[in-house]
């Protein structure tokens, strides 16, 4: 039996529904996209603030850090707060005995870290681990030669790495005043005559030889004639009994040799 066909006007309103459906559909999607874009863009710029924010709060942060340690200077107090952050990787460093072997190792000579990893007996990763540890407490230091890496050790921070426990004395004197006469203000020292010139041999008891630095700049006169014309941060530092190198040494003991040694000299005889 043939379908009945509609007529015109029930075709015409439904395709309009249709169309108006679709319109619909479209402008709910169009302000859903809006909605989704503003929601992002809000969020973003909460999350800018909140960074700019953070970031401002560790600048002045900083700033303050800078003002209370030029306050500490001038106080007299050391600002050892960074020096000391230093000494804590350094001394967090060394409580291993994986690293402390290989600050053994790099104490005589330089190693690749391939090198290394053979010599303690672990695997290259792990070998790595401990060298970044070391680098980040300014124990070692790498050279780069292309792909290769070689590591050395760093002597020189060894050296100083007491010296933000120093105590610190603040003081005036006159213009014109020697190290000499600063040191005796501060200390009880011992004075050794050497060819008619003195050395300070001896300080609050502590024997030993003593070297000053004078605005970081190691000076080559002795206390007596070194003359305070300006202020000056003055480090006086004693030598420490460090060893540099340990040598063992075998002396052979040949008969034979002994032997023909003297049979040359009652050859020559």
């Amino acid at each position: 039996m043939p379908s009945k066909k509609q007529p015109p006007e029930k075709e015409q309103a439904k395709k309009q529904a249709k169309e108006q459906t679709k319109k619909q559909n479209k402008e709910q999607a169009t302000e859903q996209n809006k909605k989704q874009t503003k929601e992002q863009a809000t969020e973003q710029n909460k999350k800018q603030t909140k960074e700019q924010t953070t970031e401002q709060a560790t600048e002045q942060a900083t700033e303050q850090n800078k003002e209370t340690k030029n306050t500490a200077d001038k106080r007299g107090r050391a600002p050892n707060e960074e020096s000391q952050t230093e000494n804590t990787l350094m001394f967090s460093a060394v409580t291993s005995r994986t690293r402390q072997k290989i600050l053994q190792l790099l104490a005589e000579e330089d190693y690749h870290i391939s090198a290394l990893a053979r010599e303690l007996g672990i695997s290259v990763p792990v070998t790595s681990k401990h060298i970044s540890v070391l680098e980040k407490a300014g124990l070692i230091g790498r050279k780069v030669y292309g792909r290769t890496h070689v590591f050395s050790l760093q002597k020189n921070n060894f050296c100083g790495v007491f010296d933000s426990f120093a105590p610190v004395k603040k003081f005036e004197v006159d213009k014109g005043t020697t190290l000499m006469e600063a040191f005796k203000r501060v200390s009880v020292i011992e004075v050794k005559n050497i060819d008619g010139k003195d050395f300070i041999v001896a300080a609050d008891g502590e024997k030993g030889f003593y070297l000053y630095e004078v605005n970081g700049k190691l000076i080559d006169k002795r206390a007596e004639d070194f003359i305070l014309e300006e202020d000056a941060v003055i480090e006086w530092k004693r030598l420490e009994p460090v060893t540099r190198k340990r040598l063992i040494v075998s002396v052979k003991k040949d008969k034979d040799n002994t032997g023909r040694r003297k049979g040359y000299y009652e050859s020559i005889l």
